[in-house]
């Protein structure tokens, strides 16, 4: 068998980590890349209008699937354009592999066309980022930056190639499957920190179980499950990770942190031990102060990566190990040790608080007046929306009250922002979900700010007829910034409000299917004709421009002159 190029190489290498999509725009530094597609169409190169919507869909896509997204652009713009993107991968420990054609080796170091020390610039989005400057070692680099994507706490890597190192040859090998370049057995618990794990467990009057977004990417759902179950603690998910546990459990009270549920933070303050598996105890998860986890209470912590134990806050015990091995130690140890506490009335306590949200939200269906509200908008949705819907919910105002109002019921199926706050990722990310997991129902969820930013995707989903829904709750202003002019400067407004198009009609003159809507009994059956479209579809829905969430600080403020 004669030589291969680089390109060839890299694509052989794809296709072993079972990757079926890259994501990017044309670029002359990586031809040899494409050219061996050309003949090999079980990896489909989606052609997208702007790099960023490029990273956005592979972080969709390595966020449902749990396989590598793959980014594939040119050197300059083309990756400086996936910054933001790469950042959104990075904050959700998204395994995004992002390969960029570079200039010719022979042009470094001489301020070349398009020359740009991008190694360093994405050294602080990325777990690795690495330059191959030599063909023979492309599958040593390329196997190391996706062992590195991959293993532990997941994330982003960049790799480099110049477009000349791409054009060379390399000796053919075969490609060995991924199990013999990485590690495939999870990283198992100490027994002496389950031990006392279980210990306290076993004192806890008022135990509560938060799960954050370990649980998804270990599968431990389930066993969290177990763990609420056969033990009596109550649950709660961290900020954005609502579809780490079935939110119709009756033991599960709510979401926790910025935008959640005020009920889900009565039962945190009330607890006696904090059982947070696989969540950092962020900032929009706690906002690092005592407002939902009172001093003194004991925390035992299991993460996946050192790091982030007892970074915040201090713990009872930390164990560093895969979510779903902590918890299927915790539940062996604590079955070795006979009958299961019952605490019937911190049980009880925790079924009157999800009873009081349930109520809340179900009061928000009588909301009548017009233009809708985004409470009341969400509320048709819940009626609407098949059970096993994948919602990507886009940074913004209206998007924000979808934290405390979406339901899910299966891991997975849940795609925020989270701690990059980057408007524009729901409809991208959306696209990439829908192509990683196609027999889904997926729904984007924006404000009119935020889908404009990358509303050119229309054009790449309907080429390439990836059907996803997107809902736009339009206010024509930049609302969250608004809610904190009004609540602080006395509602001076410099540079919130803004103009918008028909984006129902935008779509239809992209060829997706548009729907306006202005009424709440149309909700349920526009999105319905849009799930079942065959085609990219796009639903606007004005809503109150007066309705703003109100401001963190402006809460923490009110608590505290209360207090």
């Amino acid at each position: 068998m004669g030589e291969m190029t680089g390109g060839r190489a890299v694509v052989e290498l794809l296709k072993a980590e079972q990757v079926r999509y890259i994501f990017g725009i044309v670029g002359a530094t990586f031809l040899d890349v494409l050219d061996a597609l050309y003949d090999d169409r079980s990896v489909e190169y989606i052609n997208v209008r702007h790099e960023q919507g490029a990273a956005f869909m592979a972080d969709g896509l390595a966020r449902v699937t749990g396989l590598p997204g793959v980014c594939l652009v040119t050197s300059g713009p083309g990756a400086t354009n996936l910054l933001t993107g790469v950042a959104a991968a990075y904050v959700a420990h998204s395994p995004v592999v992002v390969l960029v054609g570079g200039i010719a080796v022979e042009h470094y170091q001489k301020d070349a066309f398009q020359e740009f020390d991008l190694v360093g610039m994405f050294r602080p989005v990325t777990k690795w980022a690495v330059q191959i400057t030599q063909p023979d070692r492309i599958p040593e680099l390329l196997r190391a930056a996706l062992r590195t994507a991959m293993s532990g706490r997941r994330g982003p890597v960049l790799v480099e190639s110049p477009r000349d190192v791409l054009n060379d040859t390399l000796s053919p090998s075969a490609s060995p499957p991924p199990s013999s370049y990485r590690p495939t057995h999870p990283l198992v618990p100490h027994p002496d920190a389950i031990r006392e794990a279980a210990r306290l467990l076993r004192h806890a009057d008022r135990p509560l179980l938060l799960a954050g977004g370990g649980v998804n990417w270990a599968g431990a759902s389930d066993l969290v499950v177990r763990l609420s179950e056969e033990y009596s603690i109550p649950m709660i998910t961290a900020y954005g990770r609502n579809d780490a546990v079935p939110n119709a459990h009756p033991l599960y009270v709510g979401p926790l942190g910025r935008a959640g549920a005020p009920e889900a933070a009565a039962a945190c303050r009330r607890a006696d031990l904090l059982l947070a598996v696989g969540s950092r105890l962020a900032q929009f998860t706690t906002h690092f102060d005592d407002r939902y986890i009172r001093p003194g209470t004991p925390i035992v912590q299991i993460d996946v990566e050192s790091r982030d134990i007892g970074r915040y806050y201090p713990v009872a015990i930390g164990i560093q190990a895969d979510a779903r091995e902590a918890c299927r130690a915790l539940l062996d140890a604590l079955a070795a040790e006979g009958a299961h506490p019952q605490r019937e009335a911190w049980r009880r306590e925790a079924e009157t608080l999800r009873a009081q949200r349930q109520a809340r939200l179900a009061a928000e269906a009588g909301l009548d007046s017009m233009p809708m509200k985004p409470q009341r908008v969400y509320a048709e949705l819940r009626r609407a929306l098949p059970p096993d819907t994948i919602v990507a919910l886009d940074a913004g105002a209206a998007p924000a009250y979808g934290y405390d109002r979406l339901q899910f019921t299966g891991p997975r199926t849940f795609l925020t922002p989270l701690d990059l706050g980057g408007l524009g990722f729901a409809f991208p990310a959306a696209l990439g979900a829908k192509l990683g997991r196609p027999d889904a129902p997926v729904l984007a969820i924006h404000g009119d700010g935020g889908f404009l930013m990358n509303a050119q995707e229309i054009e790449t989903a309907v080429r390439h007829q990836i059907n996803a829904v997107t809902l736009v709750m339009n206010n024509n202003c930049w609302g969250s910034e608004k809610a904190y002019q009004r609540a602080f400067y006395g509602a001076r407004y410099i540079g919130c409000d803004i103009g918008n198009p028909r984006y129902e009609q935008l779509a239809r003159l992209f060829g997706a299917e548009g729907y306006y809507v202005d009424h709440p009994d149309q909700v349920g059956d526009a999105l319905r004709a849009a799930l079942r479209a065959g085609k990219p579809a796009v639903i606007e829905i004005p809503i109150d421009p007066d309705e703003l969430p109100t401001p963190v600080q402006a809460i923490r403020k009110d608590a505290a002159a209360h207090s």
